[in-house]
């Protein structure tokens, strides 16, 4: 078990926008550009039995770890993201759109590759298509973003990595390590079947059935605990959190199980979701918070962001005043 880490001081006191903005978060992970196209389907094609969508208008939007960046940044914390992207259009409009998100984003751009985009073709609220163009890094531009990862860790107080296996953590081992030895508290949500790559992070953030895909099936919560804690154990986590949508979510640590059912009012669209959660544990944890208490205004920010088309963000508004009324 490796020892606990965080922020100087553990200071009580829910979300603020003024407390947030104590916070230093460094994200860092695959990004990608979501693009959205809206039109409407008034009839099949002739060449094929598939609708024709007219296209009306476009939106662009940062995903992945761009997302949870965005996310961070919203809710106030001063937020730093290490990435790469091509040296192509929708790597510039990546920037673009960070920037008016108020994120410092450090991009390096690999010329061998596109930059990961996932194009969303929506008629009439509902998603008919999804078409992703991806690529993976190379290895030279991976090697300088762990040096510059190193030399931002004295300015940080979280560490966000955000996994999407598409390449961007290839040096993830060494990323956890040069972290926690620099005492910071190290936050992953994880992709795949095998979470040895994580071994030594402060919090896994693993939704319901990627959880289920790693630890098996459970039949209660007493097994589930039993399955979480043997994770945690086995792989010297202080702490591990499972989002399990309409249940809720729920921590388990060396104190026990916390859980926090859910405060979605209404499921309108859960893409993204997962990135604002572990945005608003690293805030809350940058700005002094327990992890307990990061947990419950994270379940209320990803209770919020559900009922928001596609990758959205958490606004200090919404999540400050449902919290001022006990809920």
């Amino acid at each position: 078990m490796t020892e606990p880490s965080g922020p100087r001081n553990v200071r009580p006191g829910g979300y603020s926008r003024e407390r947030a903005s104590t916070g230093r978060v460094l994200v860092v992970g695959d990004v990608m550009l979501d693009r959205y196209w809206f039109g409407a389907v008034e009839r099949i094609s002739p060449e094929a039995p598939v609708p024709v969508v007219r296209i009306e208008r476009s939106e662009e939007r940062p995903g992945g770890a761009a997302n949870v960046a965005r996310n961070a940044a919203s809710l106030g914390a001063r937020t730093r993201l290490l990435c790469v992207v091509g040296d192509d259009e929708a790597g510039v409009a990546l920037e673009r759109l960070l920037g008016a998100e108020r994120v410092v984003a450090d991009m390096y751009r690999d010329p061998s590759i596109s930059t990961t985009v996932k194009l969303r073709v929506i008629s009439r609220q509902q998603q008919l298509m999804r078409i992703d163009f991806e690529t993976p890094p190379s290895h030279e531009v991976l090697a300088a973003k762990l040096a510059a990862f190193e030399a931002a860790l004295p300015e940080s107080d979280v560490v966000i990595l955000s996994d999407y296996a598409k390449g961007g953590l290839a040096h993830i081992e060494r990323m956890i390590a040069a972290a926690r030895a620099a005492g910071k508290p190290v936050l992953v949500d994880p992709k795949g079947e095998d979470y040895r790559r994580y071994r030594g992070a402060t919090l896994l953030t693993p939704n319901r059935s990627e959880f289920r895909q790693v630890a098996g099936t459970w039949s209660d919560d007493a097994m589930l605990a039993e399955k979480a804690q043997r994770m945690r154990a086995e792989l010297g986590l202080e702490a591990l959190l499972v989002t399990r949508s309409e249940e809720g979510m729920t921590l388990f640590d060396a104190d026990g199980m916390h859980h926090q059912p859910t405060h979605a009012r209404e499921v309108y669209d859960v893409s993204g979701a997962g990135d604002t959660v572990i945005a608003a544990i690293g805030v809350m944890l940058a700005c002094g918070a327990a992890l307990p208490e990061a947990m419950r205004v994270a379940n209320r920010a990803a209770g919020i962001v559900v009922g928001k088309l596609g990758t959205a963000v958490v606004h200090p508004e919404e999540l400050a005043a449902p919290m001022q009324e006990g809920n």
